[in-house]
């Protein structure tokens, strides 16, 4: 089998990476496409992946038009010369109207629910993959839930083992406290009227937060003067690594504070409209706080992650958080192996027997 996926995001590479290298093992062809967002062409060199890049993305308005046309173009171009059998990705738009054209089946992750992008290529897309927590997709035919979240693809016990050595990268000893800061671009087009945390706060909470702990920040976009000196020091591959031995991971990336959640890291997530699975892992969990942008919000959040850093024995009550969570949920990448190999048949056994997927524990 040929598998064609398009990347959109780096947090895109560790949803799919796991589920290449077992593709692969069974002597199926996996080829990844992407625009050159952050450091996607880092990760895929890093891993081995074949890929194409189709140049950078577009940020104006009228560069994400223009670039609708222009990638759609040049996925349409790869799939023709690759003869893919499944197309697959996160909400591509690119890789649901190649599929369609091309007269084959696009499958898409999702979780984000950006209902413009959802509208562009859910007509052309045949399955729609998506956690079970409540949103608003989920009575759609195309959709099949399951019991996971796309960090599990990657940071669930089966695929990933924390590697202590990143605390010496990092510079820390080993028991000492760090919090790593995350912090966007507001570029994407779900992040239209966004504003995020504002610089004032942002360094009000790295001020905070460095009287009890070691601060780290990861940021999309260049840190002005003032944070520069708290830039994480770290390669993208060793974040997981980093996220793991944290005491608490704070900001504007849903992902980043997903996958520290699942790895047992408490999170705070500021964002006007927030995201489905941060909130199952409030309200189900108790690993994540949500907050929005406004100013009052930005202080309280400050407050919580510092409540945070004062809790005795923290690793014990946020490890048995994880493990809750962890007793509900499956392993994504071998229910995404089995999905594709089996599609589409793999689609009406979970329809007609949504337990089938807790064989993937």
């Amino acid at each position: 089998m040929n598998v064609l996926i398009d990347i959109g995001h780096p947090a895109h590479v560790h949803l799919f990476k796991h589920f290449a290298w077992e593709m692969q093992k069974k002597r199926h062809k996996i080829f990844f496409t992407c625009r050159d967002k952050e450091f996607e062409i880092y990760l895929f060199e890093k891993y081995g992946f074949s890929y194409k890049s189709f140049g950078r993305k577009y940020s104006t308005k009228i560069g994400k038009l223009f670039g609708l046309i222009e990638f759609d173009i040049k996925e349409f171009l790869a799939g023709l010369a690759l003869k893919p059998d499944i197309f697959f990705s996160h909400g591509s738009i690119y890789a649901a109207h190649a599929a369609f054209l091309l007269r084959k089946p696009h499958i898409s992750m999702e979780d984000t629910f950006n209902f413009e992008q959802i509208n562009l290529y859910k007509p052309f897309t045949h399955a729609i993959l998506t956690a079970d927590y409540e949103n608003p997709l989920i009575v759609d035919r195309k959709v099949i839930p399951y019991s996971g979240y796309h960090e599990l693809a990657y940071l669930h016990p089966n695929r990933f083992t924390p590697d202590e050595g990143v605390l010496n990268e990092l510079g820390v000893k080993k028991g000492e406290k760090y919090v790593i800061m995350r912090f966007v671009s507001w570029k994407a087009t779900h992040d239209t009227g966004h504003k995020g945390i504002s610089l004032e706060n942002k360094i009000r909470a790295v001020g905070e937060f460095k009287k009890h702990a070691r601060v780290f920040i990861s940021s999309e976009a260049a840190l002005p003067g003032d944070l520069e000196q708290y830039e994480i020091p770290i390669d993208p591959d060793r974040m997981h690594d980093a996220l793991a031995f944290a005491c608490l991971v704070y900001g504007e990336s849903a992902t980043m504070i997903s996958e520290g959640a699942v790895l047992g890291t408490p999170g705070i997530f500021l964002d006007n409209t927030g995201r489905y699975y941060t909130k199952e892992q409030e309200k189900k969990y108790g690993l994540v706080f949500n907050f929005t942008e406004s100013e009052n919000d930005q202080r309280s959040s400050v407050k919580k992650g510092l409540e945070i850093l004062a809790q005795r024995d923290a690793n014990v009550i946020w490890n048995e958080k994880k493990d809750t969570m962890l007793a509900d949920k499956i392993d994504t990448t071998s229910f995404m192996v089995w999905f594709i190999e089996n599609y589409p048949q793999s689609f009406m056994t979970m329809k007609e027997n949504p337990e089938y997927q807790l064989r993937f524990k």
